[in-house]
């Protein structure tokens, strides 16, 4: 990245430079090579909900400072609701193999979120190719590949249980993902009738969303759609996979629980409320949204 970026902090009102120290956590990644597997990402046992105060503490509560209950709730989707991370990253491995060189899962963190160009800059620059391999020329190589393979995309763990509760409890949910429109339809084929319970989609070629996240565009462009006037931030709760969707919803004032890959380092979980392994283990009660019946927390 260029010297002097602005980015987005998780503090409200203020923005960071790269090329400062303060910048945020999300900014520094160890560098080391892996070859990634493409069978389904592996999850962990179902664990306690660990709830982080502004402290990193594990509670059993939301955050201090929640001011009132939660009445929506905004889905990312790659990685949260569908499991189509692993496309991705099988794609990226089959390009990098033409260069003789193997996928560092720490880019990862970096291109989880983000807008497909934004993505693809980090992705060229970081392995070392972009003088062969622009990143507009990366987009269009992968497309062909991931067309084939979206269609093919699952649930993840909790998604349908989560949503057609909420949905059924009146409570009103939409879901905010950088991904365009022609993969949004692709990803969505074997679910319409799950995301048909959404009040709104937005997609990453919204004209509403001028920056990829972790700026906040795409959760204000969200919150803006629900019915009933301006929403109070501290109202809205976002699920989230990525460090910088986490950092979007703070940034937009919202709270974030995120259910992070299993392989990203506990150090990227700092600036979430909640975290937790599988959308399984949430428990809507504690954020005063309507607890399941099925006998499950």
């Amino acid at each position: 990245m260029a010297a002097g970026l602005a980015i987005w902090s998780n503090r409200p009102n203020s923005l960071y430079s790269i090329a400062s120290s303060k910048s945020p956590r999300i900014s520094a990644f160890p560098r080391f090579s892996i070859a990634i597997a493409t069978s389904p990402r592996p999850r962990p046992p179902r664990t306690v909900l660990k709830l982080r105060r502004a402290m990193g503490n594990p509670s059993d509560s939301p955050p201090a400072d929640v001011k009132g209950p939660i009445t929506h709730v905004i889905f990312d989707m790659d990685g949260l609701l569908l499991d189509t991370e692993n496309f991705y990253t099988e794609v990226q491995e089959v390009i990098l193999a033409r260069y003789g060189k193997t996928f560092d899962w720490n880019l990862k963190p970096k291109m989880m979120g983000k807008k497909a160009i934004e993505a693809a800059r980090v992705f060229v620059e970081e392995t070392g190719i972009s003088d062969t391999l622009s990143a507009e020329d990366f987009i269009v190589e992968r497309e062909a590949m991931l067309k084939s393979m979206f269609p093919n995309s699952e649930l993840m763990p909790g998604a349908s249980r989560l949503i057609e509760h909420l949905h059924s409890k009146g409570i009103p949910i939409c879901v905010a993902t950088g991904s365009h429109t022609r993969h949004f339809e692709l990803k969505t084929t074997k679910h319409r009738e799950l995301f048909s319970l959404m009040h709104h989609i937005v997609r990453g070629d919204d004209p509403e969303v001028k920056e990829g996240k972790p700026s906040p565009d795409i959760f204000l462009a969200a919150s803006r759609r629900f019915e009933g006037g301006t929403l109070d931030p501290k109202n809205i709760l976002v699920f989230e996979d990525a460090p910088s969707g986490v950092l979007a919803a703070k940034n937009a004032g919202m709270y974030a629980v995120m259910v992070p890959d299993p392989r990203l380092d506990v150090s990227y979980h700092a600036d979430a409320d909640q975290v937790i392994s599988s959308l399984l283990d949430f428990n809507p009660q504690p954020w005063g949204l309507p607890a399941f019946e099925d006998g499950e927390s």
